[in-house]
């Protein structure tokens, strides 16, 4: 019923979008007298605000045109080269050379499913690109996939990586960004266990909560306050008619979106206020700016309900990945399978989402990888976007994860060069405007994540085995990477 109130309200609104859309047309145009006065300013400054805030906003463009490479600007496109209903996988083609080509490593970006649209790390490929040949997954808004295509859980996510690294024939680096980082882990698992051929390269996990026992944030202590069931209760709707989706039950876009703004009502208040007056002002650029952002801030996708309860009940209410109790379609998740597969974990010294720990922890649960290929980065005053985006990402972390990859690639090429390549590039680069769209989003976009940590545990963080494999890197932010130093742990 909630859903059906909301389409309904957007319903009632569309009339007066329409009239503010066309007033505005009359006040803008430079040949209307009026547009040239302070009454007609305000009036189409007005009729902007209202069309814009009574819109639905569609999924945002990657837009990635172009990137950087040995100094030269290469042409992207963008190409869909595996698809089912709820994703696609997306590969960023660079126009070069099929030699070059051939030597970069591949990269799998395994974006969150938490929200928003994978165009939010939009920031990351183009810190990638230059150096990697970039895929990455995009998946599809519950609300326009029909209820004959099925359901889709946090099963069907798993297994829908298994196919993604199959089809590329195990000959990539799987970098899940935050919510993938268990699924991804269960992925690999059974398919070591399977003893199948087309694993990853590599495996790097980004802000990933792996073991939410560990240092449990405020946000996890609030969410002990609240069970399951009370999300299955109150946030779960039904997708009405005319949408595609209709009849599926799905944790709507508009909800995530209302904790979202609500976190910071004052700032997106002063924020269109300040838009307003930008347009009375004539200041465009800022206007243009204020628009850029919103149209991505305000897309927001919905999820299905048996993949969000199933992902809170399994890895933030029972924990059961890391208390070996996970399960995939009746059969038992062990990661103490995973052999062959180099594992990296990063994580931000001031992430509040994912606390100290949680990702790490990754390294122990699989115990049987060898510890010259485990390895783990702590970025210093980093919170939990800035582990995978923004500009810490570009100068201290996209540099070592480059490394990590060249060191268990095939197509390995003098490591020290190329992170000292990719970081004075990207020092050279100024951020472009939609990293700080990104980063802005990001920020503001805590709620959404935080809904999916639940019932973490009370109980005090286990003492770390003296034997952990494990490998720390300790660097400086402003040091070069050649000064690095390496610690063994154990």
């Amino acid at each position: 019923m909630l859903y059906r109130w909301y389409e309904l309200n957007r319903a009632a609104m569309r009339p007066a979008r329409f009239a503010a859309g066309s007033c505005g047309l009359f006040f803008n145009n430079p040949l209307n007298p009026l547009a040239h006065t302070v009454a007609g300013r305000h009036a189409a400054a007005a009729c902007a605000l209202i069309e814009r805030t009574t819109r639905r906003y569609a999924r945002p463009e990657f837009g990635i045109e172009s990137t950087k490479i040995d100094g030269k600007i290469v042409g992207v496109s963008e190409e869909t080269v595996w698809q089912r209903p709820f994703c696609r996988l997306v590969h960023f083609k660079r126009q070069i050379e099929p030699n070059r080509t051939a030597r970069d490593p591949r990269i799998l970006v395994v974006a969150p499913m938490s929200g928003h649209f994978a165009t939010l790390l939009r920031g990351t490929v183009e810190t990638l690109l230059p150096e990697h040949e970039v895929f990455i997954t995009d998946w599809h808004d519950a609300r326009g996939v029909a209820q004959t295509q099925g359901s889709f859980d946090l099963d069907d996510y798993i297994l829908y990586l298994r196919e993604m690294l199959r089809h590329l024939g195990g000959d990539v680096h799987l970098f899940a960004v935050c919510q993938p980082a268990a699924p991804a882990l269960a992925a690999v698992a059974l398919m070591e266990e399977e003893g199948d051929a087309n694993v990853p390269t590599s495996l790097i996990l980004a802000g990933g909560p792996v073991d939410t026992r560990i240092n449990p944030t405020a946000v996890n202590r609030l969410a002990e306050q609240r069970g399951t069931k009370w999300f299955r209760d109150h946030v779960i709707a039904i997708v009405p008619w005319p949408n595609a989706g209709a009849g599926r039950a799905v944790y709507p876009g508009f909800l995530q979106l209302s904790g979202f703004m609500s976190m910071n009502a004052d700032r997106h208040f002063r924020a269109h206020s300040d838009y307003f007056m930008h347009l009375v002002q004539g200041d465009r650029d800022s206007a243009a700016n204020h628009s850029t952002f919103y149209d991505e801030y305000l897309a927001v996708m919905d999820l299905t309900a048996e993949f969000y309860l199933q992902t809170i009940d399994s890895v933030f209410v029972r924990q059961a990945l890391p208390q070996g109790e996970m399960r995939h379609r009746a059969r038992s998740v062990d990661l103490g399978a995973i052999r062959r597969v180099p594992l990296m974990t990063i994580e931000g010294e001031n992430d509040d989402i994912t606390g100290a720990g949680q990702c790490r922890a990754a390294l122990d649960l699989c115990r049987n990888v060898p510890r010259a290929m485990k390895l783990h980065y702590t970025c210093a005053e980093v919170g939990h976007y800035g582990v995978f985006n923004g500009s810490r990402f570009r100068l201290d972390i996209a540099p070592r994860v480059a490394q990590f990859v060249r060191t268990h690639d095939r197509r390995a090429r003098p490591i020290f060069a190329t992170t000292a390549r990719l970081r004075d590039a990207s020092a050279a680069r100024a951020p472009s405007q939609s990293r700080d769209i990104s980063h802005a989003i990001w920020a503001t976009a805590r709620a959404g994540y935080e809904g999916l940590r639940f019932f973490a545990n009370r109980a005090k963080p286990p003492a770390e085995p003296q034997a952990a494999a494990a490998i720390r890197v300790s660097v400086r932010s402003r040091e070069r990477p050649k000064r690095r130093v390496l610690e063994l742990v154990g």
